[in-house]
């Protein structure tokens, strides 16, 4: 899975794309409606790729982002910064049990 978020003068968004073994792709675009900073976009975009991922039943998930925040953070290679990061932190942290296997990955 990859996931990207952005904030920009439009707006906020996220954008998940999912590739299987075999190649196929599955790609979701939302757009968040309320007051968030980069990072928080960027964690709104790893968190609903997992939530999407439980609920197609994948067990077995590679993630990949961007942010080097977001992966930093949910390898717990660096301490949460604020109270939100955290509470981001932990939600993923919930959801990573759904999962036989997950692994965070950080690209440039």
């Amino acid at each position: 899975m990859y996931f990207d978020g952005a904030l920009n003068i439009n707006g906020a968004g996220a954008d998940i794309l999912f590739i299987t073994l075999i190649k196929d792709k599955l790609r979701y675009v939302l757009r968040i409606h309320f007051l968030a900073s980069n990072n928080a976009v960027k964690y709104e975009a790893c968190l609903h790729g997992l939530r999407i991922a439980v609920e197609l039943d994948v067990k077995r998930l590679m993630v990949y982002g961007d942010s080097a925040l977001v992966i930093n953070q949910v390898n717990k290679d660096w301490s949460c910064s604020s109270e939100k990061m955290n509470a981001y932190c932990a939600e993923i942290r919930k959801l990573e049990g759904k999962f036989y296997g997950i692994e965070y990955h950080h690209v440039v």
